[in-house]
């Protein structure tokens, strides 16, 4: 534990960022588990809208510097891919 007054503190906001974090990123995983169920059980409209709200929280999670625009870009790929493939 920290002796000084500034560290303590800084323990605290470093423990609530990591929060916030972490519970960012299990929504964006949540939300592309989503959509492969979605394409998994052949609801096209279904993987659509799924698809259109995980685009959204990876650029927020872009915009955030919680992931790199690669990571984004890759999982969008991956996920449109298999929206594709089921057409």
């Amino acid at each position: 534990m920290p002796q000084i007054e500034s560290q303590k503190k800084r323990v605290k906001t470093n423990n609530k960022a990591h929060k916030l974090i972490v519970s960012q990123k299990s929504a964006l995983k949540t939300s592309i588990k989503k959509v492969l169920a979605a394409v998994e059980a052949n609801d096209k409209e279904a993987a659509v809208a799924a698809y259109n709200d995980c685009c959204s929280k990876l650029d927020k999670s872009v915009a955030k510097g919680i992931h790199h625009k690669n990571y984004a870009s890759r999982q969008k790929s991956r996920l449109q891919l298999a929206i594709n493939k089921m057409a």
